[in-house]
């Protein structure tokens, strides 16, 4: 099994780091941890990483503008090979480009049960708000602070004459059971057939005239008065594949890209003499911008002219 590659965000002791380390070095564990860096080069969090074996970098922030440490720290995380990033106790707040960059693919645990009590003194605004329950929230980072989509939440029960503090220590708790779970069940579903398929056809039906059928036993995505010009492909030939099967220009192109990226594309069953192109969607890490170029690219050359006509005027706009 292939494992993400993540990259922890940290400032201080990393507790949360650690329980994503540990959990890492289950045999099961669908990740591993590539980077442990920080905005405290003497967070305690990074002495720890390091005794463990995992690659560190610290770097202070003082001194430079929000966009230019931002800079610094992607960087690391680039040449980590990372392709997750999971905030954990990193108590900056990030640029909009570096959100930008690192979309969809960053996570954060925030102590409350979101989207209550965003920011700071979470557990007493809980207690003062009469409560029944606080809590921890994993999310996906946006622009704005701790207002990304909850992937997951538990809930922990506010005791009679409850202290913040107590709060704290037992929601610490959770956060380190809820982290690993969600981080691990995150970055499995891009290796998720179901997920997989979810994804392509959001992009294939988004095309004009676009339908969808079973052709071989396999999902087919076809233009109205045209032809197919995509497959879903799950292991339908025993060959351990999920696959997007698209039409390339030809076997020229074809074989020129399985050379040039053989871990990326291959040539298919049947469809391969004709020039259909396979693109392996299970790295874990796929870059969806371009599937649905490809995706674009096939339908064009499957799709009638009075539709093609009308998509280049389009284009022009």
């Amino acid at each position: 099994m292939t494992k993400a590659k993540v990259a922890i965000l940290i400032s201080g002791r990393g507790s949360n780091m650690m329980a994503l380390l540990y959990a890492a070095k289950l045999p099961d564990c669908p990740y591993e941890v590539v980077l442990v860096a920080s905005n405290d080069p003497d967070a305690p969090g990074l002495a720890l990483a390091a005794a463990e074996g995992v690659p560190t970098f610290g770097h202070s922030h003082k001194g430079l503008d929000r966009t230019s440490f931002d800079a610094i720290i992607d960087a690391q995380l680039k040449e980590s090979g990372a392709d997750y990033v999971a905030l954990a106790g990193y108590m900056r707040i990030l640029s909009t480009e570096f959100v930008q960059k690192w979309e969809g693919r960053m996570l954060n645990i925030h102590p409350s049960l979101l989207p209550k009590y965003k920011g700071l003194d979470t557990h007493a605004r809980a207690i003062a708000a009469g409560d029944s329950h606080g809590g921890c929230s994993v999310h996906l980072v946006t622009a704005e602070l701790d207002d990304g989509p909850v992937l997951g939440q538990l809930r922990i029960a506010i005791l009679p004459e409850e202290t913040a503090e107590n709060l704290a220590n037992r929601v610490v708790f959770a956060e380190h059971q809820l982290y690993a779970r969600v981080l691990a069940d995150f970055v499995s579903r891009e290796r998720n057939p179901e997920w997989l398929l979810g994804k392509v056809r959001e992009l294939a039906l988004a095309l004009p005239e676009a339908g969808e059928k079973t052709s071989h036993g396999s999902p087919g995505f076809f233009v109205e008065g045209g032809k197919f010009f995509a497959y879903f492909s799950y292991d339908h030939h025993h060959d351990g594949i999920i696959g997007l099967l698209v039409k390339s220009s030809g076997v020229e192109e074809q074989a020129m890209l399985i050379e040039r990226d053989p871990d990326l594309y291959y040539r298919p069953a049947y469809l391969g003499p004709s020039g259909w192109i396979g693109i392996d969607l299970g790295s874990g890490s796929m870059d969806w911008e371009h599937i649905g170029e490809w995706l674009r690219k096939s339908w064009r050359l499957s799709a009638p002219k009075r539709l093609t006509k009308m998509l280049d005027i389009a284009d022009q706009f």
